[in-house]
């Protein structure tokens, strides 16, 4: 039970400390899936299933650099 306590803490603080840098990363990652699945359809003529999992992974991996560079870009920002 103490440990789950501090588990649901220790997210609860790194939210509050990343609110608008996660709600940002999770808007571009959710129009990353869209538009890459759309365009892999569309330009490599690939099934739906092969570009959803192209769609997942990829975004996945851009997502965290965009989150990466939001906190360092937010902390320049301030001084």
């Amino acid at each position: 039970m103490e440990i789950t306590n501090g588990i649901f803490k220790a997210a609860g603080n790194i939210y509050q400390n990343n609110k608008g840098s996660l709600l940002r990363t999770i808007i571009y990652t959710i129009g990353h899936f869209l538009i890459a699945i759309i365009v892999l359809m569309l330009v490599a003529d690939v099934s739906f299933m092969i570009a959803l999992t192209d769609a997942i992974v990829e975004p996945i991996a851009n997502s965290i650099w965009y989150f990466i560079l939001d906190k360092w870009w937010a902390s320049k920002s301030k001084n």
